[in-house]
């Protein structure tokens, strides 16, 4: 029995006939495209990097809820704040951006000392980069603009909260 093949039984048995017709003393097994021994020698390298997008997903998530958990208690803290803010004719845009800008600010403060360490550290995993470099701009400028789009997004339902805090409410809490 002959190993399995990734060509069609047809295209195997002409090929056999072919190189017997020139040597019949070469032993002619496993025939296969070059795609196909490509796609097979690469198939561990193609599993790491499918794991490595799931976990840096998920990483993103765990990241956008973690932001979002700390901004809605920051905007729980600040009810008085808020509340006194609108009260005195804060106009909800304004409040709206007062949180955002904050979420911003973290996640600017995250990108202002990641990047660099992300440069620093890329020459040590530039062995395991198939077809790119290390300091891709084009993949580094995504990553941060993906990375202020979560944050917004996730600091957006703090920021509509807060901006609609009633401000009688707000001042009798606590």
């Amino acid at each position: 029995m002959r190993p399995h093949s990734w060509r069609s039984g047809k295209s195997d048995i002409s090929i056999r006939r072919e190189v017997q017709s020139v040597d019949a003393n070469v032993p002619i097994y496993n025939i296969r495209t070059l795609e196909a021994q490509l796609d097979e020698s690469l198939s561990q390298e193609r599993l790491v990097a499918t794991l490595s997008s799931w976990f840096g997903a998920f990483a993103l998530l765990l990241a956008s809820i973690g932001l979002y958990g700390v901004l809605a208690y920051s905007v729980t803290r600040r009810t008085n704040e808020i509340g006194l803010r609108i009260a005195l004719g804060a106009e909800r845009a304004s409040v709206i951006w007062m949180v955002l800008r904050e979420a911003l600010l973290l996640v600017g403060i995250g990108v202002a000392i990641g990047v660099p360490l992300a440069l620093a550290l890329a020459r040590s995993i530039s062995s395991l980069l198939y077809g790119l470099k290390p300091t891709d701009s084009l993949t580094i400028s995504a990553s941060v603009v993906l990375l202020f789009a979560v944050a917004a997004t996730a600091s957006y339902i703090p920021a509509r909260r807060a901006s609609r805090v009633d401000p009688m409410v707000a001042l009798r809490y606590e």
